[in-house]
């Protein structure tokens, strides 16, 4: 089989996958997953930017990801007034000194020999800057904190249109890429996995604590949407005339229509990024990529920066895993810290990569579809699989209890079983990388 007739046919079992779910459950399971599954596709497509072009392992992508959620936050709520002018003015000057802090004490290392004199004057300006950001920033924080806390307490955002959050969610997670880069990707392979592991594990825990920024744990909700809101729709008696007219109930039509139309708005970005990740691969900049990924001796010989290079690509994958992150969080409609799992969600997307085929575009896609599907649908169908085999045993029956008690596990069983078999039959992915 040609390699145009095996994508052919796996993208097509994807889509047949998710038809069938429409036609035997819901419209909205199986909308549900295709959303889920063009979100998941770029994230992949991310990730396999950073291990299919450069051999990159990082396994922060879920703080990039909620990097791109925070941005959701920022660029479209609207700001609250009252919390500014409690205490806004004095969290961003205290931002301002731990940056200038930092800046100091870099300036400092570099201007003077090394030495006491030098340990001193570091020590001095660290533990000084430290307590002079600490008493400005935190006496902003608890007066932001105590503007009516149960509703906001905290800043807002900038009351921007939410589809503008989406760039901006890339180009924040784009900054920390550079910053996290320019520290670790001297680091080996492994020391770079722990590294960015860390990063992402910090940035979540922000998010969780810092409630000036994004509530924390009490969650922000009511994000605007680039689409209509489902009791508009069913209040339009145009719109309620159309669906009647085609034999579906206007709270069903109402709910499909808002997914189909994210559906839309998200298969445009993935496209995009598709298209410019494909120009990239077959582009010189592309050949000299997987060149340093294969040996970067032979390339540090024929005159390449494999760090600046390295760097690059870095920033360039996180950027996407950024921007899908903000798409996740529109999606969702809310903020919630906690749902951000490192190890749990940053394990997906490595399968998603590593099934669909590490180093190659389309693959990374297929993988991004095809194991959310999975993941979604593996436990139903583990649970009816379950109780067909105990349908037999009688009521208490341990063994009966014990395997419907199991099915929950079915998500993760399933997920290391694709793992290995793919790893042993087709090691390159479903679609391997020409």
């Amino acid at each position: 089989m040609s390699d145009t007739a095996k994508t052919t046919a796996l993208f097509t079992l994807v889509a047949v996958l998710i038809i069938g779910t429409g036609v035997t459950q819901s419209w909205n399971s199986a909308l549900l997953i295709l959303n889920m599954g063009l979100i998941s596709a770029i994230m992949a497509l991310g990730v396999n930017l950073q291990w299919g072009f450069a051999g990159l392992f990082n396994v922060g992508v879920m703080g990039f990801v909620a990097l791109g959620g925070l941005a959701t936050v920022i660029v479209s709520m609207p700001p609250t007034t009252e919390a500014w002018a409690a205490g806004g003015l004095r969290v961003l000057l205290g931002l301002v000194l731990g940056a200038a802090t930092i800046v100091a004490a870099i300036l400092t290392y570099k201007a003077m020999a090394p030495g006491r004199r030098r340990t001193l004057a570091l020590i001095v300006i660290l533990v000084g800057g430290f307590f002079l950001f600490r008493f400005v920033f935190d006496g902003g924080v608890q007066s932001i904190e105590a503007i009516n806390p149960s509703v906001s307490g905290y800043l807002g955002g900038l009351g921007l249109p939410v589809l503008l959050s989406w760039p901006v969610g890339g180009l924040l997670a784009a900054g920390a890429a550079w910053i996290i880069g320019k520290t670790a990707l001297g680091l080996r392979s492994d020391y770079l996995a722990i590294a960015t592991l860390g990063i992402a594990e910090i940035v979540i825990a922000v998010l969780k604590n810092e409630e000036w920024l994004s509530r924390g744990v009490k969650n922000v909700n009511g994000l605007p949407r680039p689409v209509p809101n489902e009791i508009d729709l069913q209040n339009d008696p145009a719109f309620v005339e159309r669906a009647t007219s085609l034999g579906i109930d206007p709270v069903t039509a109402s709910t499909l229509y808002i997914k189909l139309g994210y559906a839309v708005l998200f298969a445009v970005v993935l496209v995009i990024l598709l298209v410019l990740a494909q120009r990239a691969l077959h582009s010189p900049w592309g050949r000299m990529m997987r060149a340093i990924r294969d040996n970067e001796v032979a390339a540090e010989a024929m005159g390449k920066d494999v760090t600046r290079r390295h760097l690059q690509v870095f920033i360039l994958g996180s950027a996407i895993c950024g921007i899908a992150g903000a798409m996740m969080t529109t999606l969702d409609g809310q903020l919630v810290p906690t749902t951000y799992q490192p190890l749990r969600f940053t394990f997906l997307i490595w399968v998603m990569v590593i099934v669909g085929g590490s180093g190659n575009n389309l693959g990374a896609v297929l993988g991004g579809f095809l194991i959310w599907f999975l993941w979604v649908q593996v436990e139903p169908m583990g649970l009816w699989l379950m109780q067909t085999i105990t349908s037999g045993m009688s009521e208490g029956y341990w063994l009966r209890e014990h395997l419907l008690e199991s099915a929950a596990h079915m998500r993760l069983l399933t997920m290391g079983l694709i793992l290995l078999l793919v790893l042993r039959f087709s090691p390159r992915g479903l679609l391997p990388e020409r």
